[in-house]
């Protein structure tokens, strides 16, 4: 059924009815719990994915994404009643789908220059089955501009913009809360081609998020949205890392000083930290940075430097705990508990933890690591040994806000250490209670 032109309350209609087929290209953490609520919400879907292991999986109803809650059960279901199943041929799916939605991952490199090959490929596949009357989405987050980039590619099926509809939806989902935020967390945002694709893919969403879709004046427009996000928290957070530096050098707590002040309506102060991990917030400025030609984006720049300062920053609070008790950093055993770069989600990507150990492991220092998402090959692939107990440790750097951290039993571990020194880089212990118990306790913005 083709939907380009079609008013949205009937593509609601005909989704309902099973009229409609979409082609979801990338099966990862972000595409399945989409593929999967687009099934559960009445239509056919395809997934399209280059892993043979994935497509296999899901074929026989199994999920992948472990760590995504309800996401096994909505695969399982919509396999077994033939609304979900998945391919690795990228050109069978497009001819057989109405709509392709693109959300394969983009690459980045430290400076935020994509690698867009992977973007680039589906859309040749696409072409390559692309019909008059279907729609084409992207949703993987790329500098604005790149969606319109993909239209001479599509061209190459022979259809002109106009004949087949182009538009960008950015996802605006976590992991461990992907089916949440896809069915009514947030609004979708949408930019499109024309107003008849604009339409279309207003009812397109509207059929699976409650919290409906805002739409926007251009498909560039609705690529700014998602970075712009990324870039505004990543900016408030170098704001609070800078307070929290600034109270470190005052003998202030910058917990206390945060808390009274966020008490006023206009003041949200972030949580300081041990750096800003994941694929998202770092990478997105420099989406910005990058596309700016007159702008010299400066504020973006000094947040981004101020961020990626926090791993270092975490190595200097412990040589400066490790002082307090005669210690140098050279031969000391360092427990870094956390290698994910957030709690509760196995992703590594620019992880504080990395660089901390790597800097401490220069500076002479025996590095191990644990993290309960993780393996001993996990902290072997980062230079650290693996180690569950806390014998023999001079000094504990917490570098991921698990939950299983907050919890720690200060008691029993101050027996078993050497020397009774914690580095909270997540501000999640209390502080009273750790120098209660003998611990030099120093946490982001506050050395006292």
């Amino acid at each position: 059924m083709k939907l380009l032109g079609l008013e949205r309350e009937d593509i609601k209609r005909v989704f309902k009815e099973g009229k409609v087929t979409i082609a979801v290209y990338g099966l990862g953490k972000m595409g399945l719990p989409l593929a999967a609520v687009f099934a559960d919400h009445g239509a056919n879907v395809i997934g399209v994915d280059i892993n043979e292991k994935v497509v296999e999986m899901v074929n026989m109803g199994e999920n992948h994404v472990k760590e995504e809650p309800g996401l096994s059960e909505l695969v399982k279901k919509n396999v077994e009643e033939e609304r979900l199943k998945a391919t690795t041929d990228g050109v069978w799916a497009a001819k057989q789908a109405d709509v392709m939605i693109i959300i394969v991952p983009t690459l980045a490199d430290e400076r935020g220059n994509l690698n867009l090959d992977f973007v680039y490929d589906v859309a040749h596949k696409i072409a390559k089955g692309l019909e008059k009357g279907d729609i084409v989405i992207t949703e993987a987050t790329m500098p604005p501009g790149t969606t319109e980039s993909l239209t001479p590619i599509l061209e190459e099926s022979g259809l002109k913009l106009g004949e087949f509809g182009l538009a960008h939806a950015p996802e605006r989902t976590m992991s461990g809360t992907a089916i949440r935020d896809i069915t009514g967390q947030y609004p979708k945002i949408v930019g499109a081609s024309d107003e008849k694709t604009l339409e279309a893919v207003i009812g397109i969403y509207e059929t699976i998020n409650k919290k409906g879709v805002i739409p926007m004046s251009s498909i560039k427009a609705a690529e700014a949205v998602k970075v712009f996000e990324g870039i505004y928290r990543d900016v408030n957070i170098a704001l609070a890392n800078e307070l929290a530096l600034w109270c470190e050098e005052h003998g202030l707590d910058a917990l206390e000083i945060f808390n009274a002040a966020n008490t006023q309506p206009y003041c949200h102060l972030h949580i300081p930290g041990a750096g800003v991990g994941g694929h998202c917030i770092p990478i997105y400025p420099w989406f910005v940075i990058n596309l700016a030609k007159k702008t010299n984006p400066r504020l973006i720049k000094t947040a981004r430097e101020i961020n990626d300062s926090m791993p270092h920053h975490m190595v200097e609070l412990t040589i400066k705990g490790l002082n307090e008790v005669g210690k140098a950093l050279k031969g000391s055993n360092i427990l870094v508990l956390g290698l994910t770069f957030r709690g509760g989600v196995k992703e590594f990507t620019k992880s504080p933890a990395i660089p901390i150990i790597k800097e401490l492991k220069e500076w002479g220092a025996k590095v191990y690591a644990y993290d309960p998402l993780c393996t001993p090959e996990d902290a072997k692939r980062f230079g650290a040994e693996w180690k569950e107990d806390f014998k023999d440790i001079d000094a504990i750097i917490i570098v991921t806000d698990h939950k299983e951290f907050k919890n720690l039993d200060l008691d029993k571990i101050a027996k078993d250490m050497n020397n009774k020194i914690i580095i909270d880089g997540r501000n999640i212990l209390d502080a009273k209670k750790a120098e209660k118990n003998g611990f030099i306790y120093y946490r982001v913005g506050r050395v006292i």
